[in-house]
């Protein structure tokens, strides 16, 4: 059965962070769907303009992982967003991949509690928005459960070869890596 995966992006997102776990995922054969937080037109916080596949609804539950970038203010855009902690909440309490890089991990996850008792990571120095049931780690990449974490721009594509991994198996994010010349 095909997995079918969430990438959500807001107003400010940052590039890296939100096009390699898309251009990864469906080197994967994963079907990405790309939504909008207010429109199909989305800029990022380099002004790349993204067209998106759709426009985010609240019914988006539909998916195996919903992934979330960093950026400034894209991050605080994702994290101010009714929508998307809603969806994070009924995703999360399915028992579904919830992955954040950069800043979101602190000012979307932390936030709502799905951190709680839970080890993660975010960009340096966010860290400070997470609560104190958090365990933060400085690994590029922090997995505890169903939740992946990651730091940011730099760990863009390890982060993303965790989630390939997560969803479907180490040969897969194996393969990939090898295509791309990664490790």
């Amino acid at each position: 059965m095909s997995k079918k995966v969430l990438v959500i992006l807001a107003e400010g997102f940052e590039e890296v962070e939100a096009i390699t776990p898309i251009d990864v995922l469906r080197r994967a054969q994963v079907e990405v769907v790309v939504a909008g937080l207010d429109s199909e037109r989305i800029t990022g916080s380099r002004g790349v303009t993204v067209i998106a596949d759709k426009v985010l609804d609240e019914d988006d539950i539909e998916f195996d992982a919903l992934i979330l970038h960093g950026g400034n203010p894209g991050a605080i855009n994702l994290g101010n967003s009714g929508i998307v902690k809603e969806l994070v909440k009924k995703m999360n309490g399915q028992g579904k991949i919830i992955a954040a890089i950069c800043a979101a991990p602190a000012v979307v996850l932390g936030p709502i509690g799905v951190l709680n008792g839970k080890k993660a990571t975010c960009f340096p120095g966010s860290e400070k928005g997470f609560p104190d049931s958090v365990e933060f780690c400085e690994d590029n990449v922090v997995i505890d459960g169903n939740i992946i974490t990651s730091r940011g721009m730099g760990t863009s594509l390890e982060y993303s070869l965790a989630i390939v991994e997560k969803l479907i198996d180490k040969q897969t994010a194996d393969r990939i890596s090898k295509a791309v010349v990664w490790r």
